[in-house]
């Protein structure tokens, strides 16, 4: 484990400065990545900048949130704006080790529980205080909400008293505090979100630990603080005593101390005594619900750690964004609530990695949301959540118990459509900016909602509502593509394409010229998603490459602000989460290396170090060589983006003949090339798609000149055509393929076509050095 650092450069040797490549139009240290041998990685990108560290609130080091997985009631929650009565708290542990649910203080933060402050040494030093003696935290098994930070805190050795005159030879190591914490899920503890936390030393041997519970008329009976009512806020293990108001203890290097804190005060009867042996049976319990949970699901191991670590944990925290039936986009802090797409987004994406069942009660209560302004931009998520959701499960029994909900959503396309040039009239530019606008997204998503909806009830029975959608859609995307036609200014190359179908949108060139521009930049990605322009048309690719040429991305991911749009966190920012549909689309296209850099460019830039807490946004020049602002982390779409676009690097289910069904099976277009070096290994099991659970294992055996893959093709509802990618590093070339004794010919990407083939089968590849240039 690393302490903190001193100050450091922000660019890496031959590239330019930080303050050039934010006044870049190009990305151009992602396309640095890119230009790395084998692509973009973590290793390039990671030490260009420290990482988002700080929030606006009093403890400016963010939260970490400890909870018991979410909890779904098995009857639908109906949606509750403002305060939940049945909604959980969760507890927030400060990333320096500062304490548990310590205080926002600005209106922005929920606060939680009672305050609790962890303080080291003879002296009482706030542990985590300076920020060159803590670790940056690291989670057990790099992925489990159990959280280690180090803090190094030198106890003084005869300081005063009898001092001998002569100075000892060797002075004792200093003292370096361990502290680990995590929440129980064992039942009788999770509805107050019990959260045990044990101190013991790294180094040392003299080791003093003080903790303040902030809350008055405190009483210490048994171990317990009580508070005035008679509920406990705090249990000890009889090492602790309490003086001067506060607990502390001593500890040895053989030793450890315990406490456990109750976001929600304990009856006396219900709290458990502490104990190091019972923090030990509660972090195994722990240990064992999570890793049962994802057991549950999709299953990736690709030869980079980092990566594997990511993708779990990022289960992990929107399952504790999980509050009673809604997965919220963020817990403690204002966001603690549902949004349309945002809620969307991490829905589908626990859907992706297999949580079916959770999927289906999570979209209950994104049905019930509505916002004002904002209904037609809202009812495309909807329908297209349904549609996703009943592709991949073929649940027809959701699509009749569901139509009470979705059926009015699409008849809102169908009859709402009153506005100018047979557009939908005018809602809110998006949801922070209230300028009414006939909004491209608005008119792009409704006629993907409308041209899906209708095939995928086709094919489940319904002729003709789904043809009357179908009808609907056919109709409207040439209506949609004259307006954009008329509206798209040609003085840039690309063609700017505004929100404004009805004009009034100047070219946002640089984008981030304006407030408008950046608001732009964040939801434009709407618009690309919805493939509104037909598929290998020069247009499909206008947006993507107007956001790549003229400062729409940085490392891979949106940008947002500007010097015109100057939020307290800093002028240059980037909002990560907003760019899926960007990343997706270059999949799409088959750009798998501009989808590399903003994955990596995500890990290493847009979450913490180790533990992988996103916010909405974060800025990009550093408060300090340590780190930079982000905003109201945690985040559920934030990890909806790193899991959104891990899966399709690896799984594709593609719609690519644009009839509003997928129809093809694509396998691991995306993978970086160092995932095959020789001796390595990439693992895929059981990723749900649109025809089944799909499979595949590939091994790199390149000093024997072979490649193997074993697939387990869907067998439910077949792809027409299935197509399997190896991506060899450089320097290395496939020059053949045969399976099931036939031979196939690989494209220069190394794809073979699998069409043909259902169930399990054995590939492999031929490889050989590439011949030199």
């Amino acid at each position: 484990m690393a302490l903190g650092s001193g100050a450091r450069s922000f660019a890496a040797p031959n590239l330019p400065s930080l303050e050039a490549a934010l006044a870049a139009n190009r990305d151009v240290w992602g396309e640095a990545a890119m230009a790395q041998p084998n692509g973009a990685s973590y290793e390039f990108l990671a030490p260009l900048l420290p990482p988002p560290r700080y929030v606006h609130a009093d403890f400016r080091h963010y939260p970490i949130i400890l909870c018991p997985p979410g909890e779904i009631p098995s009857q639908p929650v109906p949606f509750l704006r403002g305060s939940d009565p049945g909604a959980r708290p969760k507890a927030r542990l400060i990333s320096d080790g500062s304490g548990i649910n310590l205080r926002g203080g600005s209106r922005s933060w929920i606060d939680v529980g009672v305050p609790v402050r962890f303080r080291v040494g003879p002296d009482e030093f706030l542990f985590g205080s300076l920020r060159d003696r803590v670790t940056e935290p690291e989670l057990a098994e790099g992925w489990l909400p159990i959280p280690e930070i180090r803090y190094t805190h030198r106890s003084p050795i005869q300081a005063e008293g009898m001092v001998p005159l002569a100075t000892p030879k060797a002075p004792p190591p200093a003292e370096i505090y361990r502290l680990e914490a995590f929440a129980a899920t064992s039942p009788k503890l999770a509805d107050h979100c019990v959260v045990f936390v044990k101190f013991s030393l790294a180094q040392g041997t003299n080791g003093f630990v003080c903790v303040e519970v902030d809350a008055p008329q405190l009483k210490l009976e048994d171990g317990r603080l009580l508070d005035p009512n008679g509920r406990v806020v705090a249990i000890f293990d009889s090492s602790w005593k309490r003086e001067r108001g506060r607990m502390v203890t001593r500890i040895r290097a053989d030793s450890s101390a315990t406490l456990a804190v109750p976001t929600v005060p304990l009856e006396p009867a219900r709290a458990p005594a502490i104990s190091p042996a019972v923090y030990a049976e509660e972090r195994a319990a722990c240990v064992a619900t999570w890793k049962a949970l994802l057991g549950r699901g999709l299953r990736i191991d690709v030869p980079e750690p980092l990566v594997n670590h990511a993708w779990r944990n990022a289960v992990v925290q929107n399952f504790q964004l999980i509050n009673h039936g809604q997965l919220r986009y963020s817990t403690g802090n204002q966001y603690d609530q549902i949004y349309a797409a945002e809620g969307s987004d991490a829905v589908m994406a626990l859907l992706s990695w297999g949580y079916a069942g959770e999927a289906r009660r999570l979209m209950e209560p994104l049905f019930d949301f509505t916002r004002k302004g904002l209904e037609l931009h809202q009812a495309s998520f909807k329908i297209g959540n349904l549609v996703r959701y009943v592709r991949v499960t073929r649940d027809a029994d959701a699509l009749a118990q569901l139509r009470p909900r979705w059926e009015p959503e699409a008849e809102r396309f169908v009859s709402g459509r009153t506005g100018p040039n047979g557009l939908y009239p005018k809602e809110q530019y998006c949801g922070d900016i209230h300028t009414p606008v006939q909004s491209l997204n608005v008119n792009s998503k409704a006629w993907r909602a409308l041209h899906d909806l209708g095939a995928l009830l086709v094919d489940f029975g319904d002729t003709a509502a789904g043809r009357r959608y179908t009808s609907e859609a056919a109709a409207f995307r040439p209506v949609v593509l004259r307006a954009i036609e008329r509206v798209a200014s040609a003085t840039t190359t690309p063609p700017f394409v505004p929100i404004a179908l009805d004009g009034g949108e100047p070219v946002h060139s640089p984008i981030l010229h304006s407030r408008i521009g950046s608001y732009w930049n964040i939801i434009i990605g709407y618009s690309i998603g919805s493939g509104i322009f037909p598929p290998g048309s020069p247009q499909e690719e206008w947006i993507p490459r107007f956001q790549e040429q003229h400062g729409g991305l940085f490392l891979g991911m949106v940008r947002s602000g500007g010097a015109a749009f100057n939020f307290w966190t800093g002028p240059e920012r980037v909002n990560p989460l907003y760019g899926t549909r960007y990343t997706l689309d270059t999949l799409r296209r088959d750009e798998p290396e501009r989808a590399l850099v903003s994955f990596y460019g995500t890990l290493a830039q847009g979450l913490t170090r180790n533990t992988f807490v996103g916010g909405e946004g974060c800025t990009l020049r550093p408060v300090d060589a340590e780190g930079r602002f982000f905003y109201c982390p945690p985040n559920s779409a934030a990890s909806a983006h790193v899991l959104g676009m891990l899966r399709h690097l690896l799984v594709q289910d593609c719609d690519l003949d644009d009839d509003g069904r997928p129809e093809t099976l694509r396998l691991l277009f995306g993978t970086s090339r160092r995932w095959l070096e020789d001796g390595k290994v990439i693992t895929v099991e059981r990723a749900p798609t649109a025809f089944g659970e799909v499979s595949v294992r590939v091994q790199s055996r390149l000093a024997a000149g072979e490649v193997l893959a074993e697939v387990d093709l869907p067998t439910r509802h077949p792809a027409s055509r299935t197509l399997l990618r190896v991506r060899v590093p450089e320097g290395w070339r496939i020059t053949g393929a045969a399976a099931g004794g036939r031979t196939l010919t690989p494209d220069a990407h190394g794809t073979v076509d699998l069409s043909s083939w259902r169930g399990r089968l054995a590939v492999r590849f031929a490889v050989a050095m590439a011949a030199a240039r």
